[in-house]
């Protein structure tokens, strides 16, 4: 299971409810933070989550409202936060104007009080643990090296509980060497083997994470039968030129994207403030039903479908 909490979801400019770009993908242990916009710390602080093992930050592009929370998020850890490394990952055009921030405005001269890495990614995979990965991809926005992630869980065969009790495998050690794919032997001189007791294969979760976006026909593949979508969606349709002018999405366009893909629910966010919630909702539910406007502290649990196998 992935889940994700929205720490701004305000497009270009904080307003009175929204704060500006931030979200953090937790699983497990890991916490990622996904872009870090103006006062992402405080909005960290408030939702209750704190600053543990949230040490890796991916960005998908290098604009103000997606990266100036970088600058003050640094000075804390200077000053009060104890935290062991800070890994930040994104395109190279981001990182130069990450470095210049940090190191240039932040640091002036001084160590970071970290080990500090800035991580050049280009589109593939590039974080991996036992069971999931996260691949970047190309988004086209205003400027170069504008990069997705997708979160996804590796497929895996679920241990059939009930099925292993039956045949008398005992709790511990045995049902582990069976889940790791070894065969088995019972005190009455059975053999057990793991096809015995894992069901049919099935997909991971897919969690796909799109941040400014200015055209979706080069986005279907990668959200293709996705779990959870959450995407841009700066303007209403009302306004399609403009969105096209500064190569951001409508609501509509997000949806008709969703609905293509087969995504069983989007999540959109970056919302500008000349809209109403309501109205964001309403055009791209239209489309696509599944739809929710993502607020500030708002958190979505992404969840396996127990059904659905790999054939």
């Amino acid at each position: 299971m992935f889940e994700i909490l929205f720490l701004g979801t305000s497009a270009s400019a904080p307003s009175a409810r929204r704060g500006l770009s931030a979200q953090v993908v937790k699983h497990d242990e890991y916490r990622f933070l996904v872009d870090c916009g103006e006062g992402t710390q405080r909005q960290i602080l408030q939702s209750g989550l704190g600053f543990k093992n949230l040490s890796r930050i991916l960005l998908t592009h290098g604009h103000l409202d997606h990266i100036l929370g970088l600058g003050g998020l640094l000075s804390t850890f200077l000053r009060w936060e104890a935290i062991d490394e800070l890994e930040i990952y994104g395109g190279r055009s981001t990182l130069d104007r990450v470095r210049a921030l940090l190191y240039d405005v932040v640091l002036r001269g001084n160590q970071p009080p970290m080990p500090l890495h800035l991580n050049e990614i280009k589109p593939g995979t590039f974080f991996e643990t036992d069971d999931f990965t996260i691949t970047a991809f190309p988004v086209t926005h205003r400027g170069p090296d504008c990069l997705g992630y997708a979160f996804e869980g590796k497929a895996r065969r679920p241990f059939l509980n009930e099925r292993a009790t039956e045949l008398g495998v005992p709790f511990g050690p045995e049902r582990r060497e069976l889940v790791a794919g070894k065969e088995i032997s019972l005190p009455d001189g059975r053999r057990v083997s793991p096809n015995d007791v894992l069901g049919p294969l099935q997909r991971g979760i897919k969690l796909v994470i799109v941040g400014d976006a200015g055209r979706t026909d080069n986005l279907f593949e990668v959200c293709k039968d996705a779990d959870a979508l959450v995407i841009e969606s700066t303007y209403l349709d009302e306004e399609a030129d403009m969105a096209k002018q500064f190569h951001h999405l409508t609501a509509k366009q997000s949806a008709a994207l969703a609905k293509q893909a087969g995504v069983k629910k989007l999540i959109l966010t970056h919302i500008s403030r000349r809209y109403r919630e309501k109205d964001v909702l309403k055009e791209a539910q239209e489309i696509f039903p599944n739809t929710s406007v993502a607020r500030d502290f708002d958190s979505f649990q992404i969840k396996r479908d127990e059904g659905e196998t790999i054939s």
